[in-house]
């Protein structure tokens, strides 16, 4: 048996492609930190699992930002991930994240068409005029779906996939996320988190043709579960 909580953060397996639910604690990749990153306890894993000999093969079409939680997939063969990565270029892979926010949004749904530039030293995207070198179109769709006293839940759908994407742009019309001191919260979260959470995945599997729906839990804390069940249940307020 697989020793590693890893296990049961594993959402979807198959030849193909791996899927796990990020702890907003995790690195995607190896960087400056030095910590072990997400991608080499999936090598141990599947080396582990399927007693494969010599390197293991890992691709990653995608990524997020490690105070984020939630979905991560993985590409165990180069097919799959020169597939992926073609259905990401197209935009045919559906990603919907939720976010916690202190402040509401003017309207309860809507689009937000902003330009970006990212500032690489800074590790930060900045709102800029379309004109601006560098400036990346950034699209999202939202939706309010739930609120307490204190906090509001905003699904996000994403159109493009720029970096900090959702972070910047909720930021931009007033409400950035709990805990992102980066994108102007007033303070961080115990854990070093940020209330953003990659809720699902849709998209048609690029080996085997087929449907692909995938939701991750979200990570396990008061607030969290508060909107979790606040959807399907009579919850009192936080």
């Amino acid at each position: 048996m697989y020793k590693d909580s890893l296990f049961e953060r594993i959402l979807y397996e198959d030849n193909h492609i791996i899927i796990v639910n990020k702890l907003s604690s995790e690195i995607v990749q190896g960087d400056k930190t030095g910590d072990k990153p997400l991608s080499d306890l999936i090598k141990d894993y599947i080396k582990d699992k399927y007693n494969k000999p010599g390197k293991v093969f890992l691709g990653l079409p995608h990524r997020i930002d490690r105070p984020v939680s939630g979905i991560v997939i993985f590409a165990r063969t180069s097919k799959a991930l020169e597939r992926l990565n073609k259905l990401i270029k197209e935009r045919k892979i559906k990603k919907i994240y939720w976010a916690i926010t202190k402040s509401k949004p003017e309207k309860q749904k809507g689009k937000l068409i902003h330009y970006l530039k990212k500032n690489p030293e800074q590790n930060k995207s900045y709102i800029v005029n379309k004109n601006k070198a560098g400036a990346k179109l950034a699209e999202l769709e939202y939706n309010v779906t739930g609120s307490s006293d204190n906090y509001h839940l905003i699904e996000v759908e994403l159109i493009t996939g720029r970096h900090h994407q959702v972070r910047a742009q909720l930021s931009a019309i007033g409400c950035p996320i709990k805990g992102d001191l980066k994108y102007g919260y007033s303070r961080s979260n115990e854990d070093a988190s940020i209330s953003l959470h990659a809720r699902s995945i849709e998209f048609i599997h690029p080996v085997k043709n087929s449907p692909v729906i995938i939701t991750a839990p979200t990570p396990d804390n008061k607030l969290w579960n508060f909107f979790e069940n606040k959807l399907t249940n009579n919850t009192k307020s936080l």
